[in-house]
């Protein structure tokens, strides 16, 4: 297994004269910054029991930004050299001219002393693409879906994917601070498709980290993983139509969280509060959920698919209590909108690539645990549904309105669960669904490590959670209309 450092990437480029240019580049500048980064991916992707699709890419590059007030230009090249510094330097002037202060003084604005200073890590050093060959990846995807269609002859269709990344980025002040983190992310998914009676029903598991490889994808984790998908895709062969009205609603713990991270989590990023186009904005120290409601976005969780030893402005990350007993908090910051807000940075400042400006995203995003337990919950409800696993969702983040779709939900009858729903959509806002949560249960769990972030065309890893939860009054989408 190969550890790298910050010596092990851009071995030719001076940081020493690429900080001195920024300096003269950010005359007058509020805030700006060189982010460095080199990326390595690997995917395979298995279907009709052959690798149909496999892909390896290094790509490397620089971006430079240059920010005044609440305005951000910004040039990347994947050419890292002190002439392309100084091509991007005039670009970013360009863009935005009039970066002289008051004083004349360069860089007399700029922050200073931002950079995380020998930050904890999180996460090893080491790229698990290196920590297996390429035919032992394939032969385990091989094996496992040899294994898991001897279990069921209804099954149809198998598809696997295994990816790895392995991250390494750099920030350099003009003042000559650098900062950097070495990054490893692994994800195996497994789908698998039934037939029974002419009925096609389908299942999905999925799970991952920033680990060593073989933390995760060993044979036992994956042969755990399969069992569940195709568990999954069997229950759903005997679903009925979902009901449609207004009803209670259990949702279980884990990845049920990811509605927690679309439908509240989005509305708390300080951008879209700064701009007042967030439902959560002004509303700082207002009651936005029931008592006993906590939310918290933790980017220093061990190995965790949401985890950062830094963001990619270079500050720790932290753990950011956004919501405490029902009470709004705190708001996720990147440096740009804190410095316009008149608060500190939370360590949020996340981008996709060095293609890609920063901007505040969440981490680990989850509800902290409450008193009560599952079958409480369920036995409290005379007529409802409970959802275990969602698919696609989205939300509106100005009016706060989100719809979810159901993977793998239930209906609850006289305290039971009961029937599987087919077509089960949840409808609703965020702060209502917040203010509808009677009961927090004590099961508070992490989803599996398969959370993908999407914001302004950028995509981020992230984690969500929470435990299981009661609404006592939510939107369903359904086929069937509640009695």
């Amino acid at each position: 297994m190969t550890n790298f450092g910050m010596t092990d990437f851009f071995k030719d480029f001076d940081r020493d004269k690429a900080s001195a240019k920024l300096g003269d580049i950010l005359s007058g500048a509020d805030d700006g910054e060189i982010f460095l980064e080199h990326q390595t991916t690997e995917s395979l992707l298995l279907s009709d029991r052959i690798i149909k699709n496999a892909s390896y890419d290094i790509s490397a590059g620089f971006g430079l930004r240059s920010v005044k007030e609440d305005a951000a230009s910004y040039a990347s090249s994947s050419n890292v050299t002190l002439e392309q510094i100084d091509i991007a330097g005039k670009v970013v002037r360009n863009i935005l001219p009039s970066q002289t202060n008051a004083t004349g003084q360069m860089g007399a604005n700029l922050d200073k002393d931002i950079l995380a200073k020998n930050p904890p890590r999180y996460y090893g050093n080491h790229s698990p693409i290196n920590e297996a060959s390429f035919s032992d990846k394939s032969a385990l995807l091989l094996k496992l879906d040899k294994e898991l269609r001897a279990k069921d002859n209804r099954i149809r269709q198998v598809t696997m994917s295994l990816g790895n990344q392995f991250q390494y980025v750099e920030i350099i002040r003009p003042d000559g601070q650098i900062a950097y983190d070495c990054r490893p992310l692994t994800r195996i998914s497994i789908n698998v498709m039934v037939e029974a009676s002419g009925r096609m029903e389908q299942g999905s598991y999925g799970f991952g980290g920033r680990e060593n490889l073989y933390d995760y994808i060993n044979h036992d984790a994956c042969k755990f993983a399969c069992e569940q998908a195709l568990k999954q895709a069997i229950i759903n062969l005997d679903s009925v139509p979902a009901p449609a009205g207004e009803l209670p609603v259990v949702l279980g713990p884990g990845w049920c969280g990811v509605l927690l991270h679309e439908a509240v989590g989005h509305g708390l990023e300080g951008d879209f509060n700064r701009k007042e186009t967030s439902v959560f904005a002004g509303k700082m120290g207002q009651q936005v959920a029931s008592k006993g409601v906590t939310v918290i976005d933790d980017g220093t969780l061990q190995g965790r698919r949401g985890s950062i030893s830094i963001d990619d402005e270079g500050t720790q990350s932290a753990r950011n209590v956004l919501i405490e007993d029902g009470i709004l908090t705190g708001y996720l910051q990147d440096k740009m909108n804190a410095r316009l807000m008149g608060v500190n940075p939370t360590g949020n400042g996340r981008r996709e690539s060095f293609q890609h400006l920063p901007m505040p995203r969440m981490t680990n995003t989850f509800m902290s645990n409450g008193n009560h337990t599952l079958d409480e919950m369920i036995a409290s409800v005379d007529k409802g549904v409970y959802a275990v696993n969602f698919g696609g969702g989205q939300v509106d983040i100005t009016s706060g309105q989100f719809v979810f779709s159901c993977t793998e939900a239930y209906k609850i009858e006289n305290g039971k669960v009961t029937a599987p729903l087919k077509g089960a959509t949840l409808i609703g806002s965020g702060i209502d669904v917040m203010n509808q949560i009677s009961m927090v249960g004590n099961d508070m769990s992490l989803d599996t490590g398969i959370g993908t972030c999407g914001k302004d065309g950028q995509s981020v890893p992230v984690g969500v959670g929470q435990p299981s939860l009661k609404i006592d009054k939510l939107a369903i989408g359904g086929t069937e209309l509640a009695a």
